[in-house]
């Protein structure tokens, strides 16, 4: 079975969130080994400088590389990614599983990604030319990866 991580800066506090997110990775255990990791945000100071902010975002990097494992297939969600369609990413998804049977997606926090992270991703993907905040980003992208993987076992999927 494969497995599917997403990598995310920061908690998830609102419960309608949680309960949908909970809903999609239950329906998603028929498919993959779903896990989710949360990393905690760090403190952004008021008015931070370019260079406070760079250190926010190498701290964050340096906390997201440590959980990412040897041979993963990486996505990095980050606004200069490739926006792809439903069939597209469930595309994608499936060619990734051709060469790793692990594939973990990351969300930056406020700040976005490292320089760090997006090197070591395989592949940049955008959901959109709006920004999200991650908690919804994340359920989003967990809903697309049900999506796709239901349109990779040829299953119907309301639209």
């Amino acid at each position: 079975m494969p497995n599917i991580t997403v990598i995310s800066v920061g908690k998830i506090k609102e419960k309608f969130i949680k309960d949908a997110l909970c809903e999609y990775e239950k329906r998603l255990s028929r498919f993959a080994k779903f896990k989710s990791i949360e990393i905690g945000d760090r403190p952004i100071p008021d008015n931070a400088s370019q260079s406070e902010e760079m250190q926010v975002l190498t701290r964050e990097g340096e906390d997201i590389l440590s959980k990412i494992q040897k041979g993963d297939y990486v996505i990095a969600m980050c606004i200069e990614g490739k926006k792809l369609s439903s069939t597209d990413f469930a595309k994608k998804l499936s060619d990734a599983f051709m060469t790793s049977s692990s594939i973990t997606f990351v969300i930056g926090g406020s700040l976005g990604l490292s320089e760090e992270v997006k090197k070591r991703a395989d592949f940049k993907m955008s959901m959109s030319d709006m920004t999200f905040p991650h908690n919804l980003a994340r359920l989003m992208l967990t809903e697309q990866t049900y999506r796709a993987f239901k349109i990779n076992a040829n299953e119907n999927y309301h639209k």
